[in-house]
């Protein structure tokens, strides 16, 4: 599908899930190279940027989580010529489609320019990608705050799967957006030749805005391992309370069937056995080295 979107002398075409036909009428239209057309078709492996003389041509990826709940990779390509600029998708991509709406807004209100070239429609999409990134981290950080208030509820134990959902979340947000750096660093260092030196300091301002969703991501990761830890910790304690108690249990019932053991022995001369009411006897010994250790772990602070 192509829709076409125009403001001041700028023109943004976008494709989603495009046909051969339709990649075919835009690479004619814009001299695209047959290689970057092909491109266009099926989804790229590694982001990169490459500059074609007319235009440039930017593979990025983004994490998307928003409606699945599982954390996946929508790929983006950009072709930004001078008037115009060409996104290339295999699905819908939230951030596009409500920039779409922006981008038609302005077209309305002429005194709201985007730019006097297509890169600054670049600029103006790749910050609200990163926008979509943040909200997309900003649902982990609810997941783990959520998942703080089970912790110190008493539900440890539920809470490891919990935290390990969301560390794999963040984990692959970070491999999407980690390769990132070395695209706009690209960008950065060839850009002005092709857009020119007013153009700079946006290029700076695209690496700023990676750095501050990275920075953000990792942040994030920081909290999700300390609360990992907690969880740790507290399951740790819980079953060494639990240890604990079974020892304590076994020290005190194994003196109480020894003593059982000596006075059930076959012995001629046993002690106490066969006198009256050896059996209370018998059990008020028992009684009393039973409290005799309860006593002594007291004692010791071990209950």
């Amino acid at each position: 599908m192509i829709s076409r979107h125009t403001h001041s002398g700028l023109l943004w075409i976008d494709l989603e899930s495009p046909n051969r036909d339709e990649v075919k009428s835009i690479a004619q239209e814009f001299g695209l190279d047959r290689f970057v057309a092909e491109e266009l078709l099926i989804p790229s492996l590694r982001p990169r940027a490459e500059f074609h003389g007319t235009y440039c041509y930017v593979i990025l990826h983004f994490p998307a989580m928003k409606h699945s709940r599982k954390s996946r990779e929508q790929e983006v390509d950009f072709v930004i010529g001078k008037d115009f600029i060409i996104t290339t998708h295999y699905e819908t991509v939230d951030p596009l489609h409500k920039f779409s709406k922006v981008f038609d807004m302005n077209a309305v209100l002429p005194d709201r320019p985007l730019g006097e070239n297509a890169g600054y429609i670049f600029f103006s999409m790749l910050k609200v990608l990163y926008k979509g990134i943040d909200h997309e981290v900003d649902m982990v950080r609810r997941d783990c705050t959520a998942i703080e208030e089970h912790i110190f509820a008493g539900e440890e134990i539920n809470m490891v799967a919990a935290i390990s959902r969301s560390a794999r979340d963040l984990l692959n947000m970070r491999q999407i957006v980690e390769p990132h750096r070395d695209v706009l660093h690209a960008l950065e260092t060839d850009g002005p030749a092709f857009f020119g030196p007013d153009f700079a300091p946006y290029l700076r301002a695209m690496s700023n805005e990676y750095y501050r969703v990275h920075n953000h991501i990792m942040r994030q990761t920081e909290s999700l391992h300390e609360l990992r830890e907690t969880n740790n910790s507290m399951l740790t304690t819980k079953q060494n309370e639990t240890i604990k108690v079974l020892t304590i249990m076994a020290f005190v019932t194994f003196p109480l069937s020894l003593i059982v053991a000596i006075f059930s022995m076959d012995a001629k001369h046993t002690p106490i056995v066969g006198t009256e009411y050896d059996f209370w006897v018998i059990l008020g010994i028992m009684g009393c080295a039973a409290l005799i250790m309860l006593a002594y772990f007291k004692h010791k602070n071990w209950l």
